[in-house]
């Protein structure tokens, strides 16, 4: 097994601990700011992996996002957001960690090693073709979340890893590999500072560019978030107004006759019946900008 390069020490952090404080700052905020310049040449491969995964989607597959320690955290972070920004379907998202849910807020020991329980954490949600499994690990050789990629290639999901060692397993049992190699951390082994820091924004990147191309959002707007409070209620009124006219109170009604989806309350703004709706949408593949150029 290859040996993570995170886990290198270098020789000019021998004496971190007796630096200034600023210039420690300085030298953390540096190691963080190179994290964004490697997921920078990685756009290529995040590219080809919304391509890729977009059909999947539509054909009414799952995200699946898997991963153990810090790398699984960020990876449940970034999936379990899905739901309120996009209004992704919670049966459309399947999230596994190491160890279950327990492991969010405290290490679970030994949990990372198991390809057994990484096989039947999968089986249990029936993966099929359609589905995207999204393993994520800094080392890239975590066996729990190359079990689960190699046992979503076996049953014909779209496979895509995201890895900070190009020499990993990971990157070899997955489909499409997103390679960011962070190299050594400031703190050797700590995999929550650049590694993490590059596996987040890759995730942010890939995500919120999939949630686009699935037409979840609009002129640069969230237009089927799930409102849960006050100030989303407003933020979906003041959407509703800025694209398809009226008052605050009518924008309300319609969000209300919408069950809360700005998409739906723009299109009955615009005029379109409510029970004519879901056949537009259904033809459009849920892009607003396809249904309003229909009308």
């Amino acid at each position: 097994m290859t040996s993570s390069r995170t886990e290198t020490v270098l020789a000019a952090n021998e004496d971190i601990e007796r630096l200034l404080l600023d210039v420690l700052l300085d030298r953390l905020l540096t190691s963080q700011k190179a994290a964004l310049d490697r997921v920078g040449e990685a756009l290529p491969s995040i590219e080809r992996a919304v391509e890729a995964a977009v059909p999947r989607l539509q054909a009414g597959g799952r995200l699946v996002y898997a991963g153990a320690g810090t790398s699984g955290r960020i990876g449940l972070q970034d999936g379990v957001e899905l739901t309120p920004t996009f209004g992704l379907a919670p049966e459309k998202l399947v999230l596994l960690l190491a160890g279950g849910a327990g492991a969010t807020t405290q290490a679970a020991e030994g949990a990372e090693d198991r390809e057994d329980q990484a096989r039947l954490d999968l089986m249990e949600h029936h993966p099929t073709e359609h589905d995207v499994v999204i393993g994520v690990a800094a080392s890239g050789n975590t066996p729990y979340t190359c079990a689960i990629v190699q046992f979503g290639r076996e049953v014909g999901a779209l496979t895509i890893g995201v890895s900070g060692n190009p020499e990993s397993r990971l990157l070899r049992e997955a489909e499409l590999g997103i390679c960011i190699p962070t190299g050594a951390e400031v703190l050797a082994g700590s995999t929550r500072m650049a590694a993490g820091t590059a596996q987040k924004v890759t995730l942010n990147l890939f995500s919120t560019a999939l949630m686009t191309r699935l037409g979840h959002v609009y002129r640069g707007r969230m237009v089927d978030m799930r409102i849960s409070n006050d100030k989303l209620q407003a933020r979906a009124e003041r959407m509703v107004m800025e694209l398809a006219g009226g008052t605050v109170e009518e924008a309300r009604e319609a969000l209300k006759l919408a069950q809360g989806n700005t998409k739906r309350a723009v299109l009955l703004r615009r005029g379109v019946a409510l029970a004519d709706i879901e056949p537009l949408l259904e033809r459009c593949q849920g892009h607003l900008h396809l249904a309003l150029a229909e009308l």
